[in-house]
């Protein structure tokens, strides 16, 4: 199965190198050639969202800095020299195209937030319905490290999750994930992210970037829960969707889960700053991993942290392994006074809670 042929909706990530020739410098050239390809994949009805990095080196370059500012104030200031470089840029080579570009400056609090998320999404969506491309960007101005994404691979996985994207392709100066220590070669296809494929990353050291392979292979998890293919390539070949549009192997295919988040759940399923956790002892992980069940107080081992029903928490196994995200639907004091209790001595200490499920399966995420 081709993956591009079967998808409606796409997340495009490029990488700083990809658009760049040196610090400061825009390949417009290059940046000419992805919009033509852009607009080819449109022209095959597959709907494109570009998650596209560059502002702060652009930045560095007009502000005359050498290296990456360590100050983030100075950091801060160079993102909002190269934000309008780069957006303006855009519009200019999908002008050709007749195409309209539409800036989207994100935090990671915009999508911590359910009702900033659904924003996010509805704002996308008309955006899509009225044709134009919507390009996505960290608000590097205003964000601080406990609200920044980190890098723009992990913003990319997270637009795809939120916005239901079929695919995701996060370009680089890379041709996929190698086979370092092996064959040496670009690896196809990835099933599944194993402990072998994982040891295979490394990280970067370009001047502008942030992250590497070990970004990119967080970012496929958070795709891969949301039931998002991934291809890891090449931002540097003016071919790569004529070829996959033609059936050709491109870059690393990362294969999405065969059961995908439910819709409802991708906010559940993105959160990393939660209220809380339970641990749960082995018989109720079975039960919520392998037979689809809501979490229910018998399988409480011990609660942690100060959430209140409606918040989301972590589901974690008596290994300390985070294995769920859900909404809770009762509060920590509640969960104490019940858990590890069978049903008749809940009746007997807390009758007003006996028929209270901890997390309903509708509202749990299984996480890889």
């Amino acid at each position: 199965m081709n993956p591009l042929q079967q998808a409606k909706r796409v997340v495009i990530k490029l990488g700083t190198g990809v658009l760049t020739s040196g610090i400061g410098d825009l390949d417009t050239q290059r940046i000419e050639t992805l919009c033509a390809q852009v607009n080819t994949l449109r022209s095959r009805g597959i709907e494109v969202i570009l998650v596209s990095s560059g502002a702060v080196g652009l930045g560095m370059g007009k502000l005359e800095l050498k290296q990456r500012p360590k100050d983030l104030a100075l950091l801060q200031a160079c993102a909002a020299v190269g934000q309008g470089i780069l957006i303006n840029t855009w519009q200019k080579c999908f002008d050709p195209h007749g195409l309209t570009v539409a800036q989207i400056l994100l935090t990671r609090e915009d999508l911590r937030a359910r009702h900033r998320h659904n924003a996010v999404f509805n704002t996308v969506e008309r955006l899509l319905a009225q044709g134009a491309v919507p390009i996505v960007n960290e608000n590097d101005t205003v964000s601080a490290s406990e609200i920044k994404f980190g890098d723009n691979d992990t913003l990319s996985a997270l637009v795809a999750s939120v916005t239901q994207a079929d695919m995701l392709f996060i370009l680089s100066n890379i041709p996929g994930l190698i086979d370092m220590e092996g064959t040496g070669e670009v690896v196809p296809l990835v099933e599944q992210l194993t402990p072998e494929i994982e040891g295979m990353a490394q990280g970067t050291k370009h001047t502008t970037s942030v992250g590497g392979m070990i970004s990119k292979l967080s970012a496929v998890k958070i795709a891969h829960r949301a039931g998002c293919g991934v291809i890891i390539g090449s931002g540097q070949d003016a071919e790569l969707f004529n070829n996959l549009l033609k059936g050709q192997s491109v870059g690393t295919y990362f294969v999405p889960s065969s059961v995908p988040v439910k819709s409802h759940k991708r906010w559940i399923a993105i959160q990393d700053d939660t209220h809380g956790s339970v641990t749960i002892d082995n018989g109720a992980a079975s039960a919520l991993q392998n037979d689809g069940k809501s979490l229910l107080a018998a399988g409480i081992t011990a609660c942690e942290g100060d959430f209140e029903e409606g918040d989301v928490i972590q589901v974690r196994t008596l290994d300390g392994t985070d294995i769920a995200h859900g909404i809770v639907a009762i509060s920590i004091s509640e969960v104490d006074a019940i858990k590890g209790l069978k049903p008749d001595a809940i009746q007997a200490k807390r009758p007003e809670l006996l028929s209270s499920v901890v997390i309903h399966r509708d509202n749990l995420v299984l996480l890889d």
